[in-house]
């Protein structure tokens, strides 16, 4: 499942190829040091609360990341599918930051 092309094109469409595609990397990046919930999130990148739970939303629908919590007491967490596709995210996140 290391090499699975579907999965290497969900990561290359929700990171690359779609707007707030480098915000949902950063938000990832910040989810592999730690969990975090949406208002921390907001506060450590300086994004905007509601651009966050948007992006939120999107790395959700696609499997990206995991909740555990109700309500007010949300943390984010990465999925297991991300984790078994690190390699894939990594070498996308390494291309991403040499295009800058």
């Amino acid at each position: 499942m290391v090499n699975d092309t579907d999965a290497k094109r969900l990561l290359w469409f929700v990171f690359a190829g779609s707007r707030g595609g480098l915000n949902r990397l950063k938000i990832i990046s910040k989810l592999k040091e730690n969990p975090f919930n949406t208002n921390q999130l907001a506060k450590e990148l300086g994004l905007d609360y509601k651009a966050i739970q948007h992006h939120i939303k999107v790395l959700e629908k696609n499997n990206m990341i995991s909740k555990v919590g109700e309500k007010y007491n949300v943390n984010y967490f990465i999925s297991t599918f991300l984790e078994v596709n690190m390699v894939a995210f990594e070498e996308i996140e390494g291309k991403l930051d040499k295009s800058k």
